[in-house]
């Protein structure tokens, strides 16, 4: 968020890290994901952090046949498959990984307010 001006601004995507190099590789998200994805690497300090909100982004959005808990989320039974690598990887993504979530929510919503598709208009958002 700019100081003072009261605006969101979008980050870039992430071209290259502190050290000026270009970050870990990250397995893409399947199809247009992977360029929204990107747009919230500048804000994920670690690879494990960007394939967290890859693999996040991925199960809510898939058509599954319950809730969206965390097994669910990770294509993993209920109860047996709690234990599953990648049910414990996003698990640990949302609970206890150290990214920012406020600055991860300003992005979301300077995404949304930047595309003509949902930016609010005269007769309110969406």
């Amino acid at each position: 968020m700019g100081v003072g001006c009261g605006c969101i601004h979008v980050l870039p995507a992430v071209r290259s890290n502190a050290d000026g190099h270009p970050p870990p590789p990250c397995p893409p998200a399947p199809g247009p994901l992977e360029d929204y994805a990107g747009r919230f690497d500048p804000l994920l300090s670690s690879l494990a952090q960007r394939r967290g909100l890859r693999d996040y982004l991925q199960g809510l959005l898939l058509p599954r046949g319950r809730n969206k808990t965390l097994t669910a989320l990770a294509g993993a039974e209920p109860t047996v498959g709690a234990q599953h690598r990648e049910v414990q990887r996003l698990q640990w993504f949302v609970s206890e990984s150290t990214w920012d979530h406020q600055a991860v929510n300003q992005q979301r919503v300077g995404l949304l307010q930047a595309d003509p598709a949902t930016a609010p208009n005269g007769q309110g958002c969406w």
